[in-house]
């Protein structure tokens, strides 16, 4: 069995794999400040409840877009479970082409979604996933990553319109009741929900037609389940879709390691 977490802004999602098998798997909310002990507690606990034993664990893979969580991470990984982890980064053995001008910018996430929606959906395809900020992902036919788009995420323009209005509501987002809201609350939700539908769906005609045909295009992320119901583009919701990356990023490089001991 081997652990993947990716760390996000807001959560990071955390997997147990038995062989390619996606066994277990949690979300915690992404606390900067929290210590290595406070991370390995938390995984502790989550494993003591499922009945996990922590010496089943021969591996870790991490994704973070997070600095200030690594070293912490890094420092939990080896004292829990006595595992140096694999970060990926740009200079990971992904096997994927990485086109970005510059390859160490790119969000780990965003290559870890790359490498598994070429492997599962095929080529060409855009990954749009919902998270803090809204990304935009894109595989040439050719299998490299070109590199994307980068949008505000719906958290983000909850909290903006809450803060920055004396009037409107603080909402939790869900696919509305009817287009045409008549109350403030369900003004505001038909707002995002519809406007966050068209946005992903404009851009992904563009990049839909830049791509060329038979482009695939699959969403993750937290809301992914909602804006699918009101997409023209996008043909399958896989929440996930990261954990699956990580997996197969983790296979490929211990494969490399037992070939070149």
């Amino acid at each position: 069995m081997f652990l993947a977490l990716d760390a996000g802004n807001t959560n990071v999602t955390i997997g147990v794999f038995d062989g390619a098998r996606l066994a277990y798997t949690w979300r915690l909310r992404t606390v900067r400040e929290q210590t290595a002990d406070e991370w390995g507690i938390l995984l502790r606990n989550l494993f003591a409840l499922d009945g996990i034993e922590l010496a089943r664990i021969d591996g870790v893979i991490i994704s973070s877009v997070v600095p200030p969580v690594n070293s912490r991470l890094s420092e939990m990984s080896e004292r829990y479970f006595g595992r140096e982890p694999l970060f990926v980064t740009s200079d990971t053995d992904v096997g994927m082409p990485i086109l970005y001008d510059n390859p160490s910018e790119v969000g780990a996430d965003r290559i870890v979604n790359a490498v598994a929606a070429l492997h599962k959906y095929g080529r060409p395809c855009v990954v749009v996933d919902l998270g803090t900020a809204i990304t935009f992902d894109c595989v040439s036919a050719a299998g490299e990553y070109l590199g994307g788009i980068i949008c505000p995420g719906i958290g983000i323009s909850i909290e903006a319109l809450f803060t920055r209005t004396a009037r409107l509501p603080l909402v939790d987002f869900r696919k509305p009741d009817k287009l045409i809201g008549t109350t403030p609350q369900g003004s505001v939700l038909s707002g995002l929900y519809f406007g966050a539908v068209g946005m992903i769906d404009g851009i992904l005609e563009r990049l839909t037609a830049a791509l060329g045909a038979g482009t695939t295009a699959v969403a993750t992320g937290g809301q992914a389940e909602l804006i699918i119901d009101g997409s023209r583009y996008l043909s399958a919701a896989d929440p996930d879709l990261t954990l699956h990356g990580l997996r197969l990023i983790w296979e490929r490089n211990q494969k490399r390691q037992t070939a070149n001991p």
